[in-house]
């Protein structure tokens, strides 16, 4: 016979599971299917801290920004349709950010599936697409099972989301299933030192080298063997789109960033390598742009890369995917960095110049450059840069403003930069948050825009009910500048939406009870940042930015000049 003293009820058995492996943040917006397993979290660990946001795609954007920093699986709880659909932002960001994530979805009770009951959806087929892994646990006794296998799933390979649905019912019934065992996380092996010996073959042959570092999961250590490895043999750097952060931008290595908003001197000294080294991304579209804003796949060509090229990951499917590379290693990414470092280096004198042209290239793009109105943004970042401590952590979403920001910031550590890769907007505030209640001793800066802003802008509300002193600053110029962009290149200007009627963002702020700045001109933005890290809560610092500033490389007058010449 059973003792009931081992039977617990699935909210337990679920609530004892994330605990045991090491959850210490549930993100969540509160909902019925799943108020016992909240219960059970509190009850039996108080340690793990509840945050109750104000929108699932809140929620889940929290789990991804958790995932991106921590490299280990962020978790949120949303309820079933349409807690759930709200959520789908967040899972997909995770997807196309490699972010670890398991996001627990409440379901209707086991009686009223496939009866199209309150609030039910197939949430099996719906995250399908775009998660590593969907499943539904019928059986309490089960749940140890399948949240093992969602951590392994989550952090195995290419990181990413996992989905885990729950009905009602099974979180309340009881079983005496025994708890399962914390995850370790299963790494790709070593390279082979035969692998190695090619890869500095080539690199001692290549007059041009470039190493192209990207992707999740960097480690302390793998940096500083990447970076120890890149300046012994003399090889530009390079990182891929956001993420910035993994190479210090101080080391004369470092050439900057490939991607949407890219470098064009940068992208010229690619295409003239003769030997590229990718390390730890895939050989994405957003990756491969080679001119415009996403002509994917043209900066490498298809199928064989005209470079000599070593492509390093690891995940198996991303290798030799589009690109016929000529040798592909599966392995983990600090085994290999550190392969990288230990070798004895090649004579680096050949490159010397190869190397200080790419260096002078970063320094030019970085270098201020007018900017239209009475607000410099150029100046503002420099001079956010100059007050920050370097492990200030600085999110953004999407936009044209994301683009001052991206090139006029430079990253000094790992882990500063939240941006998101799948082109989400209403990421950086969520994302923001998540950095704060992580490390509550960084400074951390939202840097958004006022349409961006206006897609999650009610999280501030968990930043103030949390305490999450996090300062946001939101780029207002009344419009969604990307597509305005669009529309004057593709529609004669002709605009379809793009003018926004915004709030006063400032009054907006202490309403929601932060402490609020608006700053008309590049002086009054230095004391304004002082205030707002000094007033002991949330703040908002509103920039009212000229429409001209629409872009770092062009202002709207700029655009039109160039689309009348092409007219006529």
């Amino acid at each position: 016979m059973t003792s009931r003293t081992n039977m617990r009820k699935g909210s337990e058995i679920l609530a004892d599971e994330f605990s045991l492996n090491g959850t210490d943040l549930v993100y969540h917006v509160p909902g019925e299917s799943f108020l016992s397993a909240l219960d059970a979290l509190a009850v039996r660990h108080p340690e793990v801290r509840l945050i109750a946001c104000r929108h699932e795609n809140g929620a889940a954007q929290m789990a991804e920004a958790y995932g991106k920093l921590t490299a280990r699986p962020g978790i949120a709880f949303v309820t079933r349709s349409p807690g759930a659909t709200n959520a789908v932002n967040g899972v997909h960001t995770a997807f196309q950010d490699a972010s670890p994530m398991i996001l627990v979805v409440g379901q209707v009770k086991r009686a009223l599936m496939e009866r199209e009951a309150f609030m039910s959806y197939d949430f099996r087929a719906m995250f399908a697409p775009m998660a590593k892994w969907v499943a539904q646990i019928d059986c309490a006794a089960r749940i140890p099972e399948f949240v093992q296998r969602a951590y392994h799933t989550a952090m195995t390979g290419r990181m990413g989301p996992v989905v885990l649905i729950l009905p009602e019912d099974v979180l309340e019934e009881e079983s005496d299933v025994a708890p399962g065992k914390r995850y370790v996380r299963a790494r790709a092996g070593e390279p082979s030192s035969s692998q190695v010996d090619s890869i500095f073959g080539m690199l001692a042959e290549a007059a041009r080298p470039l190493l192209v570092v990207g992707g999740s999961g960097w480690t302390e250590r793998a940096r500083d063997d990447i970076q120890a490895f890149a300046q012994a043999n003399g090889v530009p750097v390079v990182t891929t789109f956001r993420r910035r952060d993994i190479i210090d931008h101080r080391l004369p290595v470092y050439a900057g960033e490939i991607g949407i908003g890219s470098n064009p001197a940068l992208l010229t000294h690619v295409r003239e390598a003769d030997f590229v080294l990718m390390c730890n991304d895939a050989l994405s579209d957003v990756n491969t742009i080679g001119a415009g804003y996403m002509e994917g796949f043209t900066l490498f060509d298809i199928p064989v890369p005209r470079q000599r090229f070593v492509h390093v990951t690891g995940n198996f499917d991303d290798l030799n995917r589009v690109h016929q590379v000529d040798l592909a290693i599966l392995a983990d990414n600090d085994a290999f960095a550190a392969a990288l470092s230990r070798h004895e280096a090649v004579d680096a004198s050949r490159r010397t110049e190869w190397l200080a042209r790419l260096r002078s290239s970063f320094e030019i793009e970085t270098a201020p450059s007018p900017c239209a109105g009475p607000i410099d943004l150029p100046r503002v970042m420099q001079w956010l840069r100059e007050r920050l401590p370097d492990d200030a952590i600085v999110t953004n979403g999407v936009g044209a403003y994301a683009t001052w920001s991206q090139r006029y910031f430079p990253h000094y550590r790992l882990h500063t930069q939240l941006g998101p890769i799948s082109g989400s907007m209403g990421y950086s505030l969520p994302a923001a948050i998540s950095a704060k209640l992580l490390y509550p001793e960084r400074v951390v800066v939202d840097v958004v825009g006022d349409g961006c802003f206006q897609m999650s802008g009610e999280e501030l509300a968990t930043a103030v009910q949390y305490g999450v002193n996090i300062v946001v600053v939101i780029f207002n110029n009344s419009m969604y500048g990307t597509i305005r962009i669009h529309e004057e290149n593709r529609l004669s200007g002709r605009r379809h939406g793009t003018d926004l009627v915004n709030p006063d963002f400032a009054a907006l702020a202490r309403a929601y009870g932060a402490h609020a700045e608006k700053v008309v001109a590049t002086g009054e933005f230095g004391p304004a940042f002082e205030r707002s890290l000094a007033a002991g809560k949330p703040a908002v610092i509103e920039l009212l930015v000229d429409p001209e500033a629409i872009h770092t490389r062009y202002s709207l007058s700029d655009l039109r000049k160039r689309r009348e010449a092409r007219e006529h």
